[in-house]
């Protein structure tokens, strides 16, 4: 039976998800923040969590790819939100169109910055943006990020200026 109300979220890693170790000076993964994103910003959603992988998406081959495919397939939920690496995000959401996953909405959203690194963060916003857009956008495969929202088709990540932009 389909969850009519339940969004699905899950998480595959992305600068996201990124931690900082303050003596090497590098990124890593350890765990997801989105438990405390939701109690922070005292969400009142009925949400269901699955961490699916923590990797950077440059790492994501089509192993990957299939396994978010296939939790998606999966999930009785109609709306899905994946949190996501930038810099495959489009590629992710165009399989994912490709895979025809009828009666769901699926959108993709990331943070440019790690959420770890408190205020200047984008990932909290764009996880705000996603959980309201899920709600009230059609049936298909988005990419939410910098407040805007866009078709899996209709988007691409623009690396010099830092933002998604619409093709």
């Amino acid at each position: 039976m389909k969850q009519e109300k339940t969004i699905q979220i899950f998480i595959t890693g992305g600068t996201f998800d990124k931690s900082y170790d303050y003596i090497e000076g590098t990124l890593y993964f350890k765990e997801t923040h989105l438990p405390e994103m939701l109690k922070r910003s005292r969400c009142q959603l009925d949400i269901q969590v699955e961490t699916l992988m923590m990797m950077d998406s440059l790492e994501m081959g089509v192993k990957e790819t299939d396994q978010i495919i296939v939790a998606c397939q999966n999930s009785p939920c109609q709306k899905i939100v994946i949190t996501h690496g930038t810099d495959k995000m489009v590629a992710t959401a165009k399989a994912l169109a490709k895979a025809n996953l009828k009666n769901k909405t699926i959108l993709l959203t990331g943070a440019m910055i790690p959420y770890a690194f408190g205020g200047s963060s984008d990932g909290f916003f764009n996880l705000g943006c996603a959980l309201s857009y899920v709600q009230t956008l059609t049936q298909d495969v988005y990419i939410t990020m910098q407040g805007q929202s866009f078709l899996w088709n209709e988007v691409q990540k623009n690396s010099l200026l830092g933002r998604f932009e619409k093709i």
